[in-house]
């Protein structure tokens, strides 16, 4: 599904009912404008709260912590042999997005919208291979959600260089792959496990690498790595 920036805008500028359906509305209202700002004020509030501990022992910080060079994902290296523009860095020096109610209702209803417009399904039910990274239409794996998200924004203006591809692992020790938006209030997560948009150090998941936010094909490792195991999280991901 390619979405072009009028459609994009038509689509995600109102509130998600519980299918994940859009309809539209003029945010700027009185009353739209009034809980766009409450929403918006108490959804970042706790991105300042730093005093407890995330799961996995992990220090609950605000922004995540890089650890420098890693591998990509196989999966990621065959989308971008296929996708190549999407893949190029843009030269964009936005690494913290300044956030406004407007911008975090929209990737909300991004988020939120995405998560209900795909269906899940695993890359070998889909296309019989293990890992495959792809657009969706209207069923793809966890990978598949974010790349979706990820041009969703870029089309409403986000800049890539702060809408960073993430693994991560899960409750169960599995991989998995989530949308992290660098923000001035913190690091987001868009998930397809759940509309709800979270800081990162609030989810239950160990964040292992993402994407460089200089260079969009390198990635940088959110763990400290043991030098003769460079290779820990090159591996695949599930929905």
């Amino acid at each position: 599904m390619v979405l072009n920036v009028a459609e994009t805008r038509r689509m995600y500028v109102g509130p998600i009912n519980k299918n994940g359906m859009g309809h539209q509305m003029n945010i700027k209202t009185a009353v739209g404008a009034a809980l766009l700002g409450i929403f918006w004020s108490s959804s970042m509030a706790f991105a300042f709260d730093t005093a407890s501990k995330a799961p996995f022992g992990q220090t609950r910080e605000t922004f995540a912590r890089e650890f420098g060079k890693t591998l990509p994902p196989v999966g990621f290296v065959q989308f971008c042999v296929s996708n190549p523009d999407d893949c190029k860095g843009k030269g964009g020096k936005t690494f913290k997005l300044a956030m406004s109610p407007e911008r975090w209702n929209l990737i909300y209803q991004v988020n939120a919208y995405v998560n209900g417009k795909i269906a899940p399904i695993s890359d070998q039910d889909l296309y019989g291979e293990p890992e495959r990274w792809a657009y969706p239409t209207d069923a793809g794996d966890c990978e598949d959600y974010l790349l979706l998200k990820k041009r969703s924004l870029q089309e409403l203006g986000f800049p890539p260089e702060a809408l960073l591809i993430t693994v991560v692992l899960d409750e169960k020790n599995e991989g998995h792959a989530v949308l992290t938006v660098t923000t001035d209030g913190g690091d987001f997560i868009l998930d397809n496990r759940r509309n709800d948009v979270l800081r990162w150090s609030d989810t239950d998941y160990t964040f292992l690498k993402r994407q460089s936010h200089n260079d969009p094909v390198q990635w940088v490792a959110l763990v400290k790595q043991p030098s003769s195991n460079s290779g820990f999280v090159s591996g695949g991901t599930k929905h």
